[in-house]
């Protein structure tokens, strides 16, 4: 879980483009991002299984 600290530090807008960090919109995990989806790979997984992204469901075959 990310620290208020940094859900702060990142609204500013930084001093030189490269230092933006993504960040997962529900939980602020900066690692396992996806881009697409904006959200780290564990939010995402349980979104999905929730069928609450439009467009995602577990494959099987």
């Amino acid at each position: 879980m990310a620290r208020k600290s940094q859900f702060e530090k990142q609204k500013k807008t930084p001093k030189f483009q490269t230092r933006v960090h993504n960040r997962c919109k529900i939980c602020g995990r900066a690692h396992a991002y996806l881009r697409r989806f904006g959200l780290c790979r564990m939010c995402f997984r349980q979104l999905a299984h929730r069928g609450e992204i439009p467009g995602v469901k577990k494959a099987s075959w």
